[in-house]
């Protein structure tokens, strides 16, 4: 594949793999990846798959453009990420393949592009914080599908996470009731159906390291989503930070500052510039 900056491309060189029978093949949020290149005066060998939120039933694209334009004009290669939405009747495992092949595809243009294969992050809010702490914890899943071109014959594994508010956990009394309804498609889900796509559970020894954060005062996607996948972090041993915020919601990802608009954690040196300091979520 030959991205080019801010391009659309498909996801899929054929139908993607379905996750529903009766998903409407005509009118759904067809797979498609766009890339976000950094300034030529400033690349660094890292890239940065993002997964707009939407609680699994629309994509917020002006959020995960931001983040892309963001950590593209401090030097990271982005890619912004249209998959299927439960919404839409695609239902579980379709969206995990789609965040698979995402991956897959930008670590195959790392060598095209300029960038290192083993540092290919995933990030974004909401539901899309789910998808990739979902798929750092499920990359190896047996539900995982592989096509047969030379695309496939890499990792789907994250190098890094950032989950920024996740809907991680269904399984919970506090939790983002509809986002786990759209994913396994049913009103009621069963415990089992909602353990399968809760990523907490299936944290291990080779899940990539993280950085979280969250608001105090979020009613929408409650606080103990980011808690409990950084305590079952810290009992894997897998490096992780995590920054708790005391004020405002799951609506607002980013600040007014006197340098312009920022995200909220603008300012934390740990986030802003991971190239200088001793806490590096990006290295091995």
């Amino acid at each position: 594949m030959i991205f080019q900056d801010k391009v659309e491309l498909p996801l899929w060189d054929e139908l993607p793999p379905e996750g529903a029978e009766n998903a409407d093949r005509e009118n759904f949020s067809h797979p498609a990846i766009t890339m976000f290149a950094p300034p030529q005066w400033k690349r660094y060998d890292k890239a940065i798959v993002i997964f707009p939120g939407g609680g699994h039933n629309y994509h917020t694209h002006p959020e995960g453009n931001f983040y892309a334009e963001y950590f593209a004009s401090m030097g990271y290669w982005t890619f912004a990420v249209t998959y299927r939405l439960g919404g839409e009747k695609f239902i579980h495992p379709a969206l995990l393949n789609d965040v698979a092949r995402s991956i897959r595809l930008v670590r195959n243009a790392a060598k095209e592009l300029g960038f290192s294969p083993d540092k290919v992050g995933v990030m974004d809010s909401s539901a899309g914080g789910h998808l990739a702490a979902h798929i750092s914890c499920c990359y190896d899943s047996d539900e995982i599908v592989y096509g047969k071109d030379e695309k496939e014959k890499v990792s789907s594994r994250p190098d890094f996470t950032i989950p920024c508010y996740p809907v991680n956990s269904g399984v919970r009394k506090k939790r983002h009731e509809k986002s786990f309804c759209r994913i396994p498609g049913k009103e009621k889900p069963t415990v089992e159906e909602r353990k399968k796509v809760s990523p907490e559970l299936f944290v291990n020894k080779t899940t990539p390291k993280a950085f979280l954060w969250h608001r105090y005062h979020d009613l929408r996607v409650p606080l103990e989503n980011s808690l409990l996948y950084a305590e079952k972090l810290r009992e894997n041993g897998i490096p992780f930070e995590r920054h708790i915020y005391e004020k405002g919601g799951t609506e607002k990802v980013w600040t007014v500052t006197p340098h312009g608009v920022m995200p909220v954690f603008y300012g934390f040196p740990c986030f802003e510039n991971p190239m200088q300091t001793e806490y590096n979520l990006h290295q091995k």
